[in-house]
């Protein structure tokens, strides 16, 4: 495969991402081959006059072409750690070990990884994986279908103190009040960073 025929796109963390970057490449007259979070490969070659164009149409639509190599990585860190979270019920968080998951993961040992996203993010990986489960809590909370015991069970923590000790240090507020908060707004997975 040709590196000039893959793309790697930043903020892809979600199937509706795949659909509307899908959709958008092809508005261009390009051939998706295949397409997956942060990452698509077109049958074209793509030159600077056709990837400029594609950078405009992305970033329209909330999404980044990355071309650092640096940039990707961090990309792939975060989509990972999304991907866990969000697909929590495959995988058993409360004995997962994120350090050796991503290691395994991205194939780079954790020290490089963990110091690369550090330095960009501002924050450490291991925060931004709590702020990610965090967002689930509160989408959790709003079906309002578990209790906080299942919630804290389903999503790895040791207790349900611990769940909320981290919901209230990281939102503010503890869990019964913002169930009850029928204004608030969640952040999108994309946008949590600290």
């Amino acid at each position: 495969m040709n590196k000039q025929n893959i793309l790697t796109i930043k903020n892809m963390v979600c199937p509706r991402c795949i659909k509307v970057v899908r959709e958008e490449l092809e508005k261009l007259g390009l051939t998706v081959e295949s397409i997956m979070l942060g990452s698509v490969t077109v049958k074209e070659e793509i030159g600077h006059e056709l990837k400029s164009r594609i950078s405009k149409i992305m970033l329209a639509s909330g999404f980044e072409l990355l071309e650092d190599k640096k940039a990707r990585l961090i990309d792939q860190i975060k989509i990972e750690i999304i991907k866990l979270v969000q697909n929590f019920e495959k995988v058993e968080l409360e004995s997962l070990n994120v350090s050796d998951y991503l290691s395994q993961k991205l194939q780079i040992e954790y020290s490089s990884i963990s110091t690369l996203f550090s330095k960009t993010e501002g924050i450490t990986i291991e925060h931004f994986f709590i702020l990610q489960k965090v967002e689930k809590v509160k989408e959790l909370l709003r079906y309002d279908e578990l209790t906080l015991s299942e919630i804290a069970y389903k999503l790895g923590y040791s207790s349900v103190q611990h769940l909320s000790n981290q919901f209230k240090k990281n939102t503010g507020m503890t869990a019964s009040q913002f169930r009850k908060e029928s204004d608030y707004l969640r952040k999108s997975i994309d946008s949590i960073t600290k």
